[in-house]
């Protein structure tokens, strides 16, 4: 499987998983800031939380290392929490935005 492949692969599996406190998919509320996959395929994420003392973060990253982690082709999965910079609405899609009645 191609890297284009299993990018697009890793992006369905995020958008299964979903904040526990926003009924919006992590990918479209914008909480992946980079997804890399070398070639072994493992697969690099760079994401943040809503805010930094998120009560459900061990839950969340707990989800996001099981859906990656069983995307076809997946050899291995890092997860990387970041603040820099900080998530706000900004970063969410517009499928997002409607879905939440702010677009």
């Amino acid at each position: 499987m191609d890297k284009t492949a299993l990018t697009r692969d890793v992006v369905r599996a995020l958008r299964q998983v979903y904040d526990p406190e926003i009924p919006v998919n992590i990918y479209d509320l914008g909480l992946i800031y980079d997804i890399t996959i070398d070639d072994d395929h493992k697969v690099f994420i760079k994401m943040t939380m809503t805010a930094p003392n998120c009560p459900m973060s061990d839950i969340l990253l707990e989800d996001v290392h099981t859906a990656v982690a069983d995307a076809p082709g997946v050899t291995d999965v890092a997860i990387e929490i970041t603040f820099d910079p900080p998530w706000d609405k900004s970063r969410m899609s517009d499928e997002a935005l409607l879905e939440l009645g702010l677009l």
